[in-house]
């Protein structure tokens, strides 16, 4: 498949010290035209993976419709999950058995799919595209996603006209939306720490840090050179994320409270239930119900938006896409906090743990139903009834104006 190069939307433009050259340069900036990404091929897709909405009787009919269409009318080589096939409903229906034969089954964590899927066709909600977001960790084919789910924010095509669009898609017609990821690692034990609970003890390159919770830090709030040990950290998880990461309070009764650190550079301290740190995809998700702005997933940003914060001054905040963020247990939190990646795989942080989070270099290519902007503002429109009011009625033509009246 041939794409833009998924790094253009991820590449920031940098001055060069132009004056210290003998000659003078021109230049200009430029900005890449989102309309301009469009899906092509190389070669004729061969490798189809079908993702099916789990526990969801009414979209059998629809799965085994377009397996049909892909294996005998296309001749595609199909994928699918071995639960999927596994359904009494599939089993036991004998016009389905040929076609059962030909599919090739996976087991999610077991079988690695990710270098021999041409096109994944999603046959659901929004939940579907997350979930096969997270079954490719580096580079992602391109996805197509029906809405046969609930909300359907991120899936733009109707299943009623499936033949047209995948065909469509086949001869490379389409556009795409690159839905940026969040590369995260959880990382052990990172922090080094010395003294006994409540009187943690901070050790940097220069010496014994502050005692009382509070680590030594240079005039310009970065963090000092040895607070962090990479060597002695362990990385636990290290994994993909399209929408958010979560970091919360967990069951504790407790305010979390977590330091956030950006570059290195310690930004601001979230007391409150949690925050959460979303791609622009997940602007429209979890940030969006705790208030933060919907951003359009061609944007390269990150944003910041805190979980009931105890401050009325805390508003969401929007960061350049290339920065590492870093979250971490403040030394006087008084429990720990849980950590969840698209609702999935949570966990618990502790003292002297952290978070790193920057932007994925394996965005996700999304295919346009229409186009990248116009599929965006039908979702808005259709799933969250976005600037959804009566309109004001015109007054009648005999009503003049009061203010021209008055004398």
């Amino acid at each position: 498949m041939l794409m833009n190069d998924c790094s253009e939307q991820l590449r920031f433009l940098k001055m060069r010290d132009y004056f210290q050259r003998d000659h003078r340069t021109s230049f200009k900036w430029h900005i890449q035209d989102p309309a301009s990404q469009r899906l092509t091929w190389n070669k004729p897709p061969v490798n189809v993976l079908v993702i099916r909405k789990i526990r969801d009787e009414s979209l059998v009919e629809p799965f085994k419709e377009l397996c049909h269409f892909l294996v005998e009318e296309k001749g595609m080589l199909v994928f699918v999950e071995r639960r999927v096939v596994a359904d009494v409903s599939l089993t036991t229906d004998e016009t389905f058995t040929s076609i059962r034969k030909q599919l090739c089954t996976f087991r999610e964590g077991y079988d690695d799919i990710s270098h021999c899927i041409d096109l994944i066709i999603c046959l659901g909600g929004d939940g579907t595209l997350l979930y096969a977001s997270s079954l490719f960790q580096g580079s992602v084919p391109p996805v197509m996603a029906f809405h046969l789910g609930s909300l359907g924010f991120l899936t733009p095509f109707k299943f009623e006209s499936y033949k047209t669009e995948v065909a469509k898609v086949f001869e490379g017609n389409a556009a795409i939306t690159l839905r940026s990821r969040l590369k995260v690692k959880v990382v052990k034990d990172m922090l080094q720490r010395t003294g006994q609970p409540g009187q943690q003890q901070y050790q940097g390159s220069g010496g014994q840090g502050q005692a009382g919770g509070q680590p030594d830090t240079e005039h310009n709030g970065l963090l000092p050179h040895g607070h962090t040990n990479s060597e002695a950290g362990n990385i636990t998880l290290q994994m993909q994320v399209l929408n958010e990461v979560v970091v919360d309070r967990g069951p504790s009764s407790y305010l979390s409270n977590v330091d956030l650190y950006l570059d290195g550079r310690l930004i601001t301290s979230v007391q409150g239930d949690g925050v959460i740190v979303s791609t622009p995809t997940g602007s429209t998700a979890y940030a969006a119900a705790a208030g933060a702005s919907m951003i359009h997933p061609n944007v390269p940003a990150i944003m910041v938006t805190p979980i009931c914060p105890h401050s009325l001054s805390f508003r969401p905040i929007v960061v350049p896409a290339g920065v590492e963020l870093m979250i971490t247990l403040s030394p006087d939190a008084r429990n720990t906090c849980w950590v969840s990646f698209d609702g999935r795989k949570r966990q618990e942080i502790s003292h002297g743990d952290c978070i790193k989070i920057t932007t994925s270099c394996y965005p996700v290519p999304s295919i346009c139903c229409h186009d990248l902007v116009y599929d965006w503002f039908e979702s808005l429109a259709q799933c969250l009834h976005w600037n959804v009011r009566k309109k004001q009625a015109r007054l009648a033509d005999d009503v003049s104006d009061s203010s021209d009246t008055e004398n």
